[in-house]
């Protein structure tokens, strides 16, 4: 249970589920997985289509894009929420730089989710829009 509660704080702090309720998150949080991983493994692939969407519980991962390191995530760090709705290429690819310990959501799991409550798709709208203001500010800059 503990470990459901630091999922749902983090999930919280997730652009595409800040409008989500505590009983939201908790639905979310009990469709994923916890899954641990060795330093070195290529979590999301650039360019491959991916279908989750992860939390880093413990342990850092580097983000590279056409091979170049851009940024290291730690724990805290979420990545690949927008394959829950959406098989696009993945736009960088993350491998594990220490071991690792990671909460890991996927696309037919979330899917579970909104057909179970279908106002969280209104809410994960609301999400989305956050996230899309975000990126269109930054590409102003």
């Amino acid at each position: 249970m503990a470990r459901n509660d630091v999922f749902i704080g983090h999930l919280a702090e997730v652009p595409l589920f800040s409008a989500l309720s505590r009983k939201e998150l908790g639905l979310v949080a009990r469709r994923a997985e916890d899954v641990k991983v060795d330093a070195g493994r290529v979590l999301v692939s650039e360019g491959s289509s991916g279908s989750e969407f992860f939390v880093i519980l413990e342990g850092t991962a580097k983000v590279s894009r056409r091979g170049r390191k851009v940024a290291t995530l730690g724990p805290g760090a979420a990545f690949g929420e927008l394959a829950l709705l959406d098989k696009a290429p993945r736009n960088a690819t993350v491998t594990a730089e220490t071991d690792m310990e990671l909460v890991v959501l996927g696309q037919r799991e979330f899917g579970g989710v909104i057909d179970e409550v279908p106002g969280v798709a209104r809410k994960l709208l609301t999400g989305m829009a956050r996230r899309l203001r975000e990126a269109d500010a930054h590409s102003v800059q």
